[in-house]
């Protein structure tokens, strides 16, 4: 059974940083791509930044390049984004996909395995 978990969220000001976390088990694929979604308060689920594989390849999403940085672990089962200069548009549920199957990797439809979302709050 695969298991998707992430870890880190919190509550923070605006300015500081946080550290997400997400975890892959029994997932049973050489390597596979991996990416961060959010759904703010209110709205809709948005792609905001992609790995692929090997950890060569990332991607972001406009509204978050140059603060945000995903990476994926030594044993790429694992992946983290490292989220600095904080705002409170950026205040939402953040979702860790793995195993994308078809389409855009911004498309969430595309995914296969989710976790369940860790909670950020950016406060002003």
């Amino acid at each position: 059974q695969v298991q998707v978990v992430e870890s880190g969220g919190g509550s923070v000001q605006a300015g500081e940083s946080l550290r997400l976390s997400c975890k892959v088990t029994g997932l049973l694929l050489v390597g596979y791509e991996m990416a961060w979604f959010r759904q703010p308060p209110g709205k809709e689920r948005e792609g905001i930044s992609f790995v692929n594989w090997d950890g060569r390849i990332t991607e972001y999403v406009d509204s978050v390049k140059g603060r945000f940085t995903i990476s994926s672990g030594a044993a790429k089962n694992t992946m983290y984004l490292e989220m600095s200069t904080l705002k409170p548009e950026d205040t939402g549920i953040y979702y860790c996909a793995a195993d994308r199957q078809r389409g855009a990797w911004a498309d969430g439809a595309g995914w296969t395995h989710w976790g369940q979302g860790t909670q950020v709050t950016v406060s002003s």
